[in-house]
């Protein structure tokens, strides 16, 4: 009887055990050292390679690959891949343990599939540049095994480190090739054990260059040595091109030494079991942190440059009025966020240090608006649940506050909003922060016709992964489609993790604000009011004080050279909140209807409040999700702000320049970065 044929997703998974067993007795044999170090560094450098193979075998299998129907196939397949990938994170971390000792040792961990990618066009092409022909084969065959390794490669040409990470080498060294990638800078290992980056270029296949080092060859080396030689011109016509590709290529080197920092607070803990299936590092907050300030709300509310770069885009003075002139943008709409449920939680190890949710206008392709952050509240009863806007005595935070506003007025066909659902954690046994995605939703704005989305509430699936995979699921959703009664379905919907978004309509005088707002923009909407006065002092300034239209030099103003700050650290826009509504409170009708009496008040209060603290020294450094930080930011923003309220009322007058020189208030040295605005740095 002939034997069973299995299938093409059978054969990977026999693969993915074998791997599986090679490397649990690789593990064992390094605990029990058996064996030499070198000879395990191999063996895990084998296994890696592959279970990259498989991996990208088992990422290009499709049903139709069957050759007859397997149930649940999606899900088998998902499961060998966390199996796969859980196996080269552990490979990972034992290749990093069995490196050789040497002053670059970091640098064994350069990206996967570059390593790949290169080893086997590298390959190739040292086949086709060495031109070896059957006598060399023959030659190299009764070779030493350490001689044939393909592996060992002589240095053609000397190569001196210029910077940090380089291997500095000699004509006619013997290194051994420890990693190789696709940008031409290989991981290389001499004979003292230091390792480093050396150039391909710099590099021969084999063991032997000068006429000295060949006493053990045959008569086949002269034409060996005529092919070096011949590579050694090509060596130094390339010295020239490779100081020019070094700024490029060479740039990798700080971009692995980052990762490999990165690789301990997220990696590590996924091989661990910590981090649930479909979590990954955060995107939008990689975004905020590496990006610089290009995300940020102090960007996008700073005025944008026409084309020509001698006016303004977006802000505009109506002559009758004296006001901001109203924009409208293609995209304007107010929402909530409600909720999130079953939401995985992290495992033990970690302590979460902040659930929260960044949002921002997506296409699919590019984030399109700044990213705003709205801290959820966390209930140890029902810790798969997230719930914002908590019902507190006083103003609700910023920070917490779910009632947002997305001003865009892009183009995009698919412009929506994406939720990154993320969480902030520490590593109980290292004090290591991390961020991390637990999965994402996005909610487009327009139907399939292009028409705008009613106002109404949606639920909206939450997906494993980052926003550019598909088809990722997170470890508490249910699969979908599996079999079973209406009841069983119904059991299944609850189980999946669902985000609670309302879209909702405002009152006109909110929707007269958002519209002198820029033209890109997405924040809180409780601070419409504060951000409407900005732009209007932001417009009388630039549109009206300036002598000329072509004038740039900076400008003496206190509120826009520090305003945007705000935005960035919530809580003093929060402090900004409560000043101002207390001012608001002993206003009359007529004031508040009183365009420039609004504006004097509003500086008045700004400069008895939030710039004095801006530039106070008892005020600890903003850091993200710090409790301690944040606790003692609050403590100093309450305690100063009734001191100069209570110095209001005793004076009767409010933004006194005294206090600033009062003993009692301590005050950081002068700087005029605090009054001057720049127009031409911080204009977009």
């Amino acid at each position: 009887m002939a034997p069973k044929r299995r299938g093409a997703l059978q054969l990977v998974q026999r693969e993915v055990e074998e791997i599986n067993r090679q490397t649990e007795s690789l593990v064992k044999d390094v605990q029990n050292q058996v064996g030499s170090t070198e000879e395990a560094f191999r063996r895990c450098q084998e296994l890696q390679m592959s279970s990259e193979e498989t991996l990208r075998k088992l990422k290009k299998l499709t049903k139709a690959d069957e050759l007859a129907p397997v149930g649940n196939y999606d899900q088998r397949k998902q499961e060998e891949e966390r199996r796969l990938q859980s196996i080269l994170e552990r490979l990972n971390s034992l290749s990093l343990e069995l490196s050789p000792p040497g002053p670059s040792s970091a640098a064994g961990n350069v990206s996967k599939e570059d390593s790949d990618d290169g080893s086997d066009e590298d390959e190739d092409s040292d086949d086709d540049d060495d031109g070896g022909t059957d006598g060399e084969d023959e030659d190299r065959a009764v070779k030493p095994p350490s001689q044939s390794d393909p592996r060992i490669y002589t240095v053609l040409s000397d190569f001196r480190g210029e910077q940090e990470g380089d291997l500095s080498v000699r004509r006619g060294e013997v290194l051994r090739i420890i990693r190789k990638t696709a940008d031409g800078w290989w991981l290389a290992q001499d004979t003292k054990g230091s390792r480093g980056l050396v150039p391909r270029t710099y590099l021969k296949i084999g063991s032997g260059v000068d006429d000295d080092n060949d006493e053990d060859e045959d008569d086949g080396d002269d034409d060996e040595n005529e092919e070096s030689e011949e590579e050694e011109e090509q060596v130094e016509e390339l010295t020239e091109d490779r100081d020019k590709q070094r700024s490029s290529s060479h740039a990798n080197w700080s971009t692995v030494r980052k990762a490999l920092t990165e690789i301990d607070a997220t990696d590590v803990l996924s091989a661990m079991g910590v981090i649930p299936a479909g979590f990954r590092p955060s995107t939008l907050n990689k975004l905020l942190v590496e990006e610089g300030g290009t995300y940020r709300g102090s960007h996008y509310i700073q005025p944008e440059l026409s084309q020509s770069q001698l006016s303004f885009k977006d802000l505009f003075l109506d002559p009758d009025t004296g006001r901001v002139r109203s924009r409208q943008v293609r995209t304007c709409v107010c929402f909530t966020l409600w909720g999130c449920r079953m939401i995985p939680t992290p495992g033990v190890g970690v302590q979460v240090l902040s659930r929260h949710i960044r949002l921002c206008a997506f296409d699919g392709a590019q984030v399109l608006s700044n990213i705003h952050t709205v801290r959820a509240a966390y209930n140890s009863k029902s810790p798969k649940t997230w719930s914002f806007s908590p019902r507190m005595t006083g103003i609700l935070p910023t920070l917490l506050d779910g009632e947002c506003f997305l001003r865009c007025d892009s183009t995009a066909p698919n412009l929506g909003i994406l939720f990154e659902l993320g969480v902030t954690f520490i590593r109980n046994s290292t004090g290591e922060r991390g961020d991390l995605s637990c999965g994402w939703a996005f909610l487009k704005l327009t139907d399939d016709a292009g028409n705008p989305l009613p106002n109404r509430t949606y639920e909206l699936p939450v997906s494993g992964g980052t926003p550019y995979e598909t088809d990722v699921a997170v470890e508490a959703s249910a699969q979908k489609g599996s079999p079973g009664g209406v009841f069983q379905q119904m059991l299944q919907a609850r189980r999946q993790p669902k985000l609670i978004v309302k879209l909702k309509s405002t009152n006109s005088r909110t929707r007269t604000q958002l519209s002198v707002l820029p033209d890109t923009l997405l924040h809180s909407l409780s601070c419409v009011h504060l951000l409407a006065l900005h732009r209007q002092l932001l417009a009388d300034t630039l549109l009206m004080d300036r002598p000329t239209m072509q004038d740039a030099d900076l400008i003496c103003s206190p509120v826009l050279s520090t305003f945007p700050v705000l935005l960035d650290q919530t809580d003093l826009l929060d402090a900004l909140r409560s000043a101002w509504l207390e001012a608001e409170t002993s206003m009359s009708r007529a004031q508040k209807r009183d365009l420039s009496y609004l504006k004097q008040e509003f500086i008045k209060v700004y400069m008895s409040s939030v710039y004095f603290l801006l530039h106070s020294p008892s005020l600890p450094r903003h850091r993200w999700a710090d409790p301690s930080s944040e606790e003692q930011r609050a403590r100093v923003v309450y305690a100063t702000l009734e001191t100069l309220k209570h110095l209001q009322r005793s004076t009767g007058q409010s933004g006194r320049p005294e206090v600033f020189v009062d003993q009692t208030h301590s005050h950081l040295a002068f700087d005029i970065s605090e009054l001057s605005f720049d127009l031409l740095r911080v204009a977009r």
